[in-house]
């Protein structure tokens, strides 16, 4: 999924997934952090210049990424 894409940025994206799925195991409600239009869809966070979207499996301490954007710098 992250061919390409410099490994910086996946770096980064797998610690960011790993601190939320971090805080759902606690029981923290995480479906509304990041930017989207409303808790519990598609998701997008800021990484290491780019972003990434994710989904919140509901009930379970699991983050899905979907696609990662590099900067423009590293495309």
């Amino acid at each position: 999924m992250a061919g390409g894409i410099p490994a910086h940025v996946v770096a980064e994206v797998e610690r960011l997934t790993g601190q939320l799925v971090g805080l759902a195991s606690t029981g923290a409600d995480i479906s509304d952090l990041g930017n989207g239009p409303r808790p519990g869809v598609l998701r997008r966070m800021d990484a290491a210049g780019g972003w990434f979207y994710f989904l919140v499996a509901p009930r379970e301490p699991l983050i899905i990424v979907v696609r990662i954007v590099p900067p423009s710098d590293a495309l």
